[in-house]
């Protein structure tokens, strides 16, 4: 934090604003008098931001090595791995060898950088720094809230989840997918199996019908990075939205380099001068990636929207509001109007649902979760000795995922997951993916849609551009209640969007678990998969990282040293007594002689 915010954070501290008149002065005082991390003394400042940086570096860095030396990074090869691959101990080399590489690493970093980050919160009047996160939402009952909309859709969750772990059974086998108990973390087609589109293949429920995946077309066009994001761009001015300006194409690191180690995870920048926005992003050339373009490209509209407000207010009406943007046009996006002109038939809209659901309904308890363990680390119901075991708590409770293979306090697995070590609260997502569906309605209807929601597209829909585009205006100026009602009409999340747009899906899923007598939850909760002895993984042998193999070898190899070693030890002592006998003959014939 620069030296003037912290200079014009301790003035606004000196005001009582108990009798100010002003809403927008209050509020601007209030959000000016929280300085976060700068709270912290000159040198505490120091290693709290040297933590952040350490932390990032290592998960930025991290790479696993093969026994031959081939090493991966995460983006593009280890995502590839798990999207891609059918082999159950492939997967786990890629999914094991990440968290030891990123996770474990940052452990004792972690624990320092939450004593700080508690006393930063302390210091700007909050209990811990998990209340801090919080407090951003503005919604005393935000917890329970929280949890009231997960139980609206847990249902809809234990579903999907039941349907796909029938057909990872079916890949699989009885000894790795247990029709009973939690899926393996590693079988879902993500590092973190926070969506599942990867394995569409296998969930398929339609094989025969028509499918919805713009990659193959992409690449036949011979699209660019470049291509997608001017693609996403068109959507927005289609709405009667802002362009992006020069700065933005000629800044933006929208493909990886070839000539320094980056971090991958997309994101987007504001520099707050009112014209240079960015995107960072390693594009790839997928369906997947458009999305996540448009959600980028969402950020940044949002940015060029609220730039001419007061530094405090250029931000999101809360931090979901941010992220619900560019997801909002995704879901057009994700619906082409070549659907209808082909006339979406049962199987065909099935499909489409699932593909979505894979990405949409599986990403809920873990958008959820992320930051339930973050907060009971700040706030100390989780202590140390016990950051694994209660992140793999929580798995279970939410996802019903367990660990593929046994997991101690060694390991650090919330930490592979970048927005642990990039400290970014998660939270957001959770709300962004359920009020994006209030949005998506409320546009549909300002865009005259007929028919059911997920068909809906937005595009060139003037009257959807300027609801959305009035709300982005305000930035932070309004409490997010009234930004939510200038859209929805209301003041609340609501899950209702969500659950209609899912509807035909829900229907077919629950008759389809029925037929197949599937059992809803994860009820044998403490089964554990099989783990072959094949599956490559490295091993601490003699202060040597290597494969199973190669250890079990230089064990052998170790043994019949020893008993080399052994056998002429042996040998050399009988000669060395042999020798000495004679001696001992001779001497004993002298003393009888002399005596």
């Amino acid at each position: 934090m620069s030296a003037h915010t912290l200079d014009y954070g301790k003035k606004a501290r000196q005001f009582d604003t108990t009798d100010f008149q002003d809403a927008q002065v209050k509020r601007i005082i209030k959000k000016l008098s929280d300085i976060e991390r700068a709270a912290l003394s000159s040198q505490e400042l120091e290693e709290y931001n040297n933590l952040l940086s350490n932390m990032e570096t290592k998960y930025s860095v991290a790479e696993v090595c093969r026994a031959n030396k081939t090493c991966h990074p995460l983006d593009p090869d280890l995502q590839a791995i798990m999207a891609e691959s059918r082999d159950y101990d492939e997967l786990l080399f890629a999914w094991k060898g990440w968290r030891d590489a990123a996770g474990k690493v940052i452990r004792q970093d972690y624990k320092r950088y939450v004593e700080l980050a508690n006393k930063a919160a302390t210091l700007n009047g909050h209990s811990d720094n998990g209340a801090f996160w919080r407090s951003l939402y503005e919604t005393p009952t935000f917890e329970q809230d929280l949890e009231a909309l997960w139980k609206e859709l847990e249902p809809l969750y234990h579903n999907v989840h039941a349907y796909v772990r029938r057909a990872l059974y079916k890949k699989y086998g009885a000894e790795r997918v247990n029709l009973k108990g939690p899926i393996p973390a590693h079988l879902l087609g993500n590092m973190w199996a926070q969506t599942w589109s990867g394995i569409m293949d296998l969930v398929i429920p339609f094989p025969g019908a028509t499918q919805v995946d713009a990659t193959p077309a992409m690449v036949a066009q011979k699209w660019d990075a470049h291509r997608m994001f001017k693609e996403s761009e068109k959507f927005f001015t289609s709405l009667g939205l802002m362009e992006m300006p020069p700065e933005f194409w000629a800044k933006s690191m929208l493909e990886k380099p070839s000539d320094r180690k980056v971090v991958c995870h997309a994101s987007a920048w504001d520099f707050y001068n009112r014209k240079d926005f960015r995107i960072k992003q390693c594009t790839v050339i997928t369906m997947d990636d458009l999305i996540t373009v448009h959600h980028e490209m969402g950020h940044v509209q949002y940015f060029l929207q609220y730039k001419d407000q007061p530094v405090s207010f250029r931000d999101g009406a809360n931090p979901g509001f941010h992220e619900a943007i560019g997801d909002v046009l995704a879901l057009s996006v994700s619906t082409p109007k070549h659907l209808q002109s082909i006339g979406l038939n049962l199987s065909c809209d099935i499909n489409f649902l699932m593909s979505m659901a894979l990405d949409k309904i599986a990403f809920l308890p873990f958008g959820y979760l992320m930051d339930q363990w973050r907060w009971k680390v700040f706030d100390g119901r989780i202590p140390p000795t016990e950051y694994n075991k209660e992140w793999w708590n929580l798995r279970m409770k939410y996802q019903g995922l367990c660990p593929p293979v046994v997991r101690t306090e060694e390991d650090f697995d919330p930490g592979a997951k970048f927005h642990i070590p990039a400290n970014v609260p998660y939270v957001r997502y959770f709300v962004s993916f359920v009020i994006q569906f209030q949005f998506h309605k409320a546009l549909c209807e300002a865009a005259r849609h007929t028919g059911p929601l997920h068909t809906c597209d937005i595009y060139q829909s003037k009257e959807a551009g300027k609801l959305l585009g009035d709300v982005m205006k305000l930035g932070f100026s309004k409490p997010w209640p009234e930004a939510m009602a200038m859209i929805t009409n209301q003041t609340k999340m609501s899950a209702l969007p969500l659950m209609e747009y899912f509807q035909p899906l829900i229907t077919w899923l629950e008759k389809e678990n029925a037929k197949n007598g599937d059992v809803l939850g994860w009820p044998e909760y403490d089964w554990k998969p099989f783990v072959t002895s094949n599956a490559e993984s490295k091993v601490d042998f003699l202060g040597m990282s290597l494969d199973s193999a190669a250890a079990v070898a230089g064990q052998w190899i170790l043994l019949v040293v020893g008993l080399v070693l052994l056998i002429a030890t042996v040998l050399l002592a009988y000669k060395y007594r042999k020798s000495k006998k004679p001696e001992k003959s001779i001497s004993t014939l002298e003393l009888k002689s002399t005596s």
